[in-house]
């Protein structure tokens, strides 16, 4: 096991981390982050940097090919951090950033790495980020564009505030940041957050985790045949699943249908085909992932009682219709496109199976109330998020049940 360091020893930093790069600063001094004193959550200073960086991502032509990266540049917005600012920090209490916060970011969505960085900007922390050690052109537009604010004097007091490296899953530079670090946000599956937990925290400073999760999507059958723009709500579910090849915890892997036989038997012809259209135009499918596809099955239904594979075109979709709905249905989560669907008379039967595993619920054709009556009576074990189709990718300040600038800040009273 791992001890701590003291965070005077942890500078300079370089000197002490020959395996790790620096991909901002590119050559940190001694003292980087040495006397980063908290500041209030959406600080002005903060707001107008990440608005700058907002502006440098939409200059960068580059961007326009990558949606996730253009999505975060907007979400960055002065008038949107404003708005948020508002929701989340009224002025109503005082506080300040919890200091320093390491993030450990996943490979599989590249981008996350600057969406954590955010929060922990918004929050008031100083922060060092572990970027995904594969090389990504998305984490390439976004260190690039927080590289060349970084050469802005006006921007420099903030910029300062900001470490991000990368180095390899196995290396000392965990325990390193661990020591000194106020929070750790660790963003990967149940086994990574165990081997990153073996290195030891300072005595007040916390984890905050983001595991592996399971997501569902509901569809009222009825209400989908009268929708007049089928094809919309269908670019929806694309958008949720196939955008990230089904590997964003917020994308559905279960489809439950609400309605009678005959109008989930009609609704779910339309939807599909509608979907399997788009998927085709749009949707490279990876070797490996056709591969994982027919795995997944073949386990799936030597341990299940009565499922069966859905007739489509080729396996660019992959429907796995279940006969009931098992409560280990979560083992069965695989990428690119491979869904398990049933039939719910309300949504209450779901409730026995939906465990901590499970964050987002995304629905078309169900009231609000109804959602909200299925939590405060179902009780579920799980879901963080209920969100319409199509906006399941969309990020916010609250994920996987934290209040990210509460959790990530201090509340200091004064009587």
């Amino acid at each position: 096991m791992n001890k701590p360091a003291s965070k005077v020893a942890a500078m300079p930093m370089k000197n002490n981390l020959p395996d790790v790069k620096f991909l901002y600063p590119e050559d940190p001094g001694p003292g980087i982050l040495a006397r980063c004193n908290p500041m209030e959550p959406f600080a002005e200073e903060t707001i107008t940097w990440l608005h700058a960086l907002s502006l440098v991502l939409k200059r960068d032509p580059e961007t326009r090919g990558h949606p996730d990266v253009a999505t975060f540049a907007f979400f960055c917005r002065r008038a949107n951090l404003l708005q948020l600012k508002k929701k989340y920090y009224p002025g109503s209490s005082l506080r300040l950033g919890r200091g320093l916060v390491f993030h450990i970011t996943p490979k599989n969505v590249p981008v996350t790495f600057a969406w954590s960085l955010l929060c922990g900007m918004l929050a008031g922390n100083a922060n060092i980020v572990k970027v995904p050690s594969e090389i990504s052109a998305r984490a390439d537009i976004l260190c690039r564009a927080i590289s060349d604010l970084g050469k802005v004097s006006a921007f420099r007091p903030v910029s300062s505030r900001q470490v991000l490296v990368r180095y390899a899953h196995e290396n000392p530079a965990t325990a390193f940041f661990s020591s000194m670090c106020d929070v750790r946000m660790i963003w990967g599956g149940d086994a990574t957050i165990g081997e990153i937990r073996k290195n030891i925290l300072p005595p007040r400073a916390f984890d905050v985790t983001f595991a592996s999760r399971y997501s569902l999507c509901v569809i009222h059958a009825g209400s989908f045949m009268t929708n007049p723009s089928p094809g919309k709500v269908a670019a929806g579910f694309y958008n949720d699943t196939y955008l990230s090849a089904q590997e964003a915890c917020t994308s559905p892997h279960l489809v439950a249908w609400l309605g009678s036989d005959n109008e989930v038997a009609a609704a779910r012809s339309v939807f599909w085909d509608h979907v399997y259209k788009i998927v085709k135009s749009r949707y490279h499918l990876q070797p490996h992932a056709a591969v994982d596809k027919l795995t997944t099955f073949c386990l799936q239904a030597a341990q299940s009682d009565g499922i069966k594979k859905t007739v489509m075109p080729d396996n660019l979709v992959w429907r796995t219709e279940l006969k009931s709905l098992p409560e280990d249905i979560d083992r069965y989560r695989c990428g690119g496109g491979y869904f398990s669907e049933c039939r719910i008379h309300v949504l209450s039967d779901l409730s026995a199976t939906i465990n901590g595993k499970y964050q987002t619920l995304s629905y078309f054709g169900i009231e609000k109330e109804e959602l909200e009556n299925f939590i405060t009576r179902g009780r579920p074990g799980g879901i963080d998020n209920i969100i319409p189709i199509g906006r399941s990718l969309e990020f916010s300040l609250i994920r996987d049940g934290y209040n990210l600038v509460d959790t990530l800040s201090r509340e200091i009273t004064v009587t």
